[in-house]
């Protein structure tokens, strides 16, 4: 079990937060308490039930403080701070981290790696081979031509899948579940068996008889039907073949590579001219390569290998302060608009910085030979991801004093195939276990929020060992416990579970349907709604709900800014002069609400505006 939010400052008494603040110079923490919120839940779409949240507006905040808003289940989407009230939201959101020093990668996160570095490294290069090596060579030319197949078996792969995206639209390819494309491999053994197979036929996908028969399978909806009328005339396979071919050509195959229907089948020939077909399958066909001194790699396809100039594509990760950028912004609305079929017009900048630009956390600079500050500061950043120069991805993160928090990611859609979502989560794992010898308080991944009830949310339990916080008592309890209780139960409260308290049974508590425990693939990323930022007008009424959050709790020094001075609650009147009585107690009900929720010495520390 970590470290509850309760016991974060043991040992760290005042005097040392005062001289924090004067080696930081840093400032202090402003809020504006939005109070209680309901808006439809953006998880499971459901119109009959409702995410139940507390907001914080955020002039400006500490990392320090914000970290201890963290570890009380907080979350912000740009300067909005707000935190699920579990018990009350149809589907509870759970604070989950892993301790980066005890992750250790499955076989699929190991792949992801890999996969990476060989498409950097380009594994299909193949050195000249001489006659004393020659054997030994040619099975290195097998494997290789197996790794390119491999390769370009993927890429049409996702290339077709986005061309059934832009036939049927995401909404639609969502509501009917159409399978994921299939690309095979046509053998030599293949053509010779079924006469009339042409020799350049290389790769096939029988994906149109797939999508004609989930059609049939299923109840037309209305989206297919309108789909149906504006591109296709009828449903059966040649005739979705057909469209298919045309649109994978705008998605930029490989120039060797010509597609066309056949037969309801879509099929990828070559158009590099092999030699005489009676040599095909008993002796590979080369090109030798003149003039390059060697420097030369072969791309096998299916029956020869064309020699090209070597080539490394080089991969280079960079960290900046969070600011707008154009080039990142275009790169989120392509992201927004072809992954999460958001409209164009709704993609702006005012809503991308509100979002992932704007943020309250006040920066610290790193000081030379001070090993309490990473060496990029504390704050919010930008991780940009480069191949041969390109932007290809960029990863919102808070750096704090104890973790990483990522935030959001957003990537291009060309480079689905590497799967940028979990190769970025696998980095930011480093990070901080490499960060962890220059700041050794720093040994945290946040991975945002886990939503046991989504299935895909439940991506990041696989990142392990990973904890969830208890959302009663806010200690950290190991997801190998929670799972068993979670699958019967959205809302726990874990560290009943954890602490074995008599009498306590974990699961007598909001009782719902059992849960699904197949896990959806899905690729990494942190996305926080900012659930009621949008809906301002759904608010619940303060004084029928606030009343009995928290009877008795001193609120008397809690700190107002009020016109840039510093006046406590209880000497309001001091300052003011009479007040009537009945503004003082509704003002003093909201007041032992914000104690609850922020806890009470991040409220006795932070300032606290009137909104």
């Amino acid at each position: 079990m970590g470290d509850g939010a309760s016991s974060s400052r043991s040992g760290r008494g005042g005097g040392e937060r005062e001289r924090a603040k004067e080696r930081w110079k840093i400032g202090e923490s402003v809020v504006m308490d939005h109070g209680r919120r309901r808006t439809s839940c953006g998880y499971c779409k459901s119109t009959r039930f409702y995410s139940v949240s507390h907001g914080l507006w955020a002039n400006s905040i500490t990392a320090e403080d914000y970290q201890d808003l963290l570890d009380r289940g907080w979350r912000r989407s740009g300067s909005y701070l707000y935190k699920p009230e579990m018990n009350r939201t149809c589907c509870p959101s759970y604070t989950i981290r892993l301790k980066a020093s005890d992750f250790y990668p499955s076989k699929d996160q190991a792949r992801i790696y890999k996969k990476m570095q060989r498409f950097l490294d380009d594994m299909t290069s193949v050195k000249k081979s001489d006659n004393s090596k020659q054997k030994a060579n040619s099975s290195t030319r097998e494997n290789s031509c197996n790794d390119n197949d491999n390769d370009v078996l993927h890429s049409l792969s996702t290339i077709i899948d986005n061309a059934v995206s832009d036939l049927f639209g995401s909404k639609c390819l969502s509501n009917a579940q159409f399978p994921k494309a299939v690309v095979k491999k046509v053998t030599f053994q293949a053509k010779k068996k079924l006469m009339g197979i042409s020799e350049d036929l290389v790769y096939t996908s029988n994906i149109a008889f797939q999508i004609a028969a989930t059609i049939r399978r299923n109840q037309a909806t209305d989206d297919i039907i309108k789909c149906m009328e504006s591109n296709l005339q009828d449903i059966h396979p040649t005739t979705i073949a057909e469209k298919l071919s045309c649109l994978v050509k705008q998605h930029g195959i490989p120039s060797e590579l010509l597609a066309k229907a056949c037969n309801g089948h879509l099929n990828f020939y070559t158009t590099i001219k092999h030699a005489n077909p009676a040599s095909i399958g008993s002796k590979e066909n080369t090109l030798e390569s003149r003039g390059n001194g060697g420097n030369a790699k072969r791309v096998c396809t299916t029956n020869s290998c064309t020699v090209l100039p070597q080539k490394r594509r080089k991969l280079e990760i960079r960290m900046k302060r969070s600011s707008f950028d154009q080039e990142e912004f275009d790169l989120y609305k392509r992201y927004q608009i072809k992954v999460h079929d958001d409209k164009p017009e709704k993609v702006t900048v005012s809503s991308y910085q509100r979002f992932l630009v704007d943020t309250p956390i006040i920066f610290v600079p790193p000081i030379s030979g001070d090993n309490t500050i990473p060496p990029c500061g504390f704050g919010s950043f930008h991780q940009q991801y480069l191949i041969d120069g390109k932007l290809v991805a960029v990863g919102v993160v808070d750096i704090l004093p104890k973790c990483l928090s990522s935030k959001y990611l957003f990537w291009d859609p060309d480079f689905a195939f590497l799967s940028l979502g979990k190769y970025s989560a696998l980095q930011e794992i480093n990070w901080v276990k490499e960060t962890q010898y220059h700041c050794p308080t720093l040994q945290y991944y946040y991975l945002g929020y886990y939503i046991h009830s989504c299935n895909k949310m439940r991506y990041k339990a696989k990142y392990r060992p990973s904890e969830l916080l208890c959302p009663l008592r806010y200690q950290w309890v190991p997801f190998e416990i929670a799972r068993p209780l979670l699958d019967k139960n959205a809302y726990v409260v874990l560290s009943d579970y954890l602490a074995g308290r008599s009498g306590a049974d974990p699961l007598d508590c909001v009782p719902t349907e059992d849960l699904s425990d197949e896990d959806e693939e899905v690729d990494f990323c942190c996305e926080d709604t900012g659930m009621g930022v949008e809906d301002e007008s759904d608010m619940l009424d303060s004084s029928a709900t606030l009343v009995d959050a928290s009877q008795g709790c001193d609120v008397g020094d809690i700190v107002f800014d009020v016109k840039d001075s510093r006046v406590k609650f209880k000497d309001l009147e001091k300052v003011f002069g009479p007040l009537d009585r009945k503004v003082i107690a509704r003002l003093e009900s909201q007041l032992q609400r914000y104690v609850e929720v922020v806890g009470k010495e991040l409220a006795g520390r932070m300032k606290y505006v009137l909104g």
